[in-house]
């Protein structure tokens, strides 16, 4: 655990892994020994363990399912609206997952920082700018938004996921700043 009395990895109490149920310690330590690291966000949300579970099997849904999004899209998505909402944690870890799922630093480096100058497709670009308005301004989302997605080649069930990983992350990022969560020290060198 990335952790000193000086950089704390929440403002909340975080449990011991050992205290917490069983089948969150088990999620967490297989975590552990597939990434070498106990990421923080499982530290910090297993506090409230009912919401951890919900968290995670909602997160599951969205970024480990089939269709036409691949992987390093779905962690495009979370990276450029993570740094709009100004979410260290998320831009530092799905930053490092999207380097590696891309298996290129420089567009995931690019879109951590503006996603709109990165080496990246029109159709990322459609996607990540329907996302970003979804984060921002959802209740501008109209027809129009919906016919350059389609002109893009994306169905309905691809809009859906867009939405809904954008909207997810934004809670995601919405409790990383309250908790003051703290990216762990590993994420920063991964995949490069």
């Amino acid at each position: 655990m990335s952790t000193t009395a000086a950089f704390p990895i929440s403002r909340f109490p975080v449990p011991e892994i050992h205290d917490l149920p069983e089948d969150i310690r088990t999620r967490i330590l297989a975590v552990q020994e597939k990434s070498g690291f106990v990421p923080n966000v499982f530290l910090v949300l297993a506090h409230r363990p009912d919401e951890f579970r919900a968290f995670f099997a909602y997160h599951d849904s969205l970024m480990d399912k089939k269709g036409n999004l691949t992987k390093a899209e779905r962690e495009m998505i979370v990276v450029a609206t993570s740094n709009a909402n100004q979410c260290q944690y998320c831009v530092v870890a799905h930053g490092a997952i999207l380097r590696i799922r891309a298996k290129n630093p420089l567009v995931a480096d690019q879109v951590a920082v503006n996603y709109r100058k990165a080496d990246i497709t029109p159709r990322q670009m459609a996607m990540l700018d329907f996302a970003m308005k979804v984060s921002a301004q959802a209740w501008a989302v109209n027809d129009a938004d919906f016919e350059t997605l389609r002109q893009h080649g994306f169905d309905m069930d691809d809009i859906w996921d867009i939405a809904g990983i954008a909207a997810f992350f934004g809670l995601s990022n919405r409790m990383a700043n309250v908790t003051s969560m703290r990216p762990n020290d590993e994420f920063y060198s991964m995949g490069r």
